[in-house]
């Protein structure tokens, strides 16, 4: 599978994956900044962005997907950063190929399995028949309504998935039924029987709950060499909610202050 990417810039390659609903637009700011001193990928995972769609999605697929990335692309070795979905992706791969990782910085997911919480929002999405669908806010309206106690950020998230296709009809870049086929899978733990001895940094929200202090025994088990940084004044979003916070931490991380 070949998948859709961005980069940016020269220097040691890094690779930024995004999370569940993302694309890799999410993270452009972010990528175009630490550019200035490395060579910047960010890919669309299947079934996301312009990544082709596939019936199968859980992490020993996208962490396949992304050796063949790298095989293709003649990158031998890159720094793996990755947000939530993308972050277990990152794990999965570090964990399955560690001598194709350099520094591995997993943003605000543990390697634990998770409870649910996204169905209602995958139920609504299939509902809508986008054959019926005349403008983008007649989607938006939709969503609305099905989705009442989301807040708009989420329902503005989720239109940006919404495009056109050649013939002018309305469809969605992701591919929904696999994920909601799939969501059980996504919510799994990262599996291994051994550990990645690499640098490992976990990042998180201060205001979040997806790393909480009781996971940290369950991290060093898969990750011995394992640090954690706090963002504060964020969620689980922690590019969108702190992007200069979360910058900055990279790039401490990295070795390499960039003047903002």
């Amino acid at each position: 599978m070949e998948l859709n990417y961005k980069t940016f810039g020269q220097g040691e390659p890094i690779i930024i994956l995004h999370g569940m609903f993302g694309t890799l637009d999410n993270w452009q700011t972010i990528g175009k900044q630490l550019s200035e001193n490395y060579t910047v990928y960010i890919l669309d995972q299947r079934n996301h962005g312009r990544s082709p769609h596939n019936d199968l999605i859980d992490y020993p697929s996208m962490a396949e997907d992304l050796y063949r990335f790298m095989e293709s692309h003649w990158i031998f070795k890159a720094h793996i950063l990755g947000h939530s979905m993308g972050g277990k992706t990152a794990m999965q791969f570090a964990l399955d190929h560690p001598d194709m990782v350099d520094k591995l910085i997993v943003v605000d997911v543990a390697p634990k399995r998770y409870e649910g919480g996204h169905e209602h929002i995958l139920k609504a999405l299939l509902a809508l028949d986008l054959s019926q669908v005349e403008n983008r806010k007649d989607a938006e309206d939709f969503l609305r309504s099905h989705l009442p106690d989301e807040p708009e950020s989420t329902i503005l998230f989720l239109m940006k998935n919404l495009s056109r296709s050649k013939e002018g009809h309305f469809e969605w870049k992701m591919n929904f039924q696999a994920i909601y086929n799939h969501y059980q899978d996504i919510l799994d733990a990262v599996h291994s029987n051994h550990s990645f001895e690499g640098d490992t940094i976990f990042i998180r929200g201060a205001q979040s709950k997806y790393i909480i202090d009781t996971d940290w025994d369950t991290i060093l088990q898969l990750f011995p060499n394992a640090e954690l940084e706090t963002i504060q004044n964020a969620g689980h979003w922690v590019h969108a909610d702190q992007p200069t916070a979360l910058l900055n931490t990279v790039q401490l991380i990295f070795g390499a202050i960039i003047d903002l």
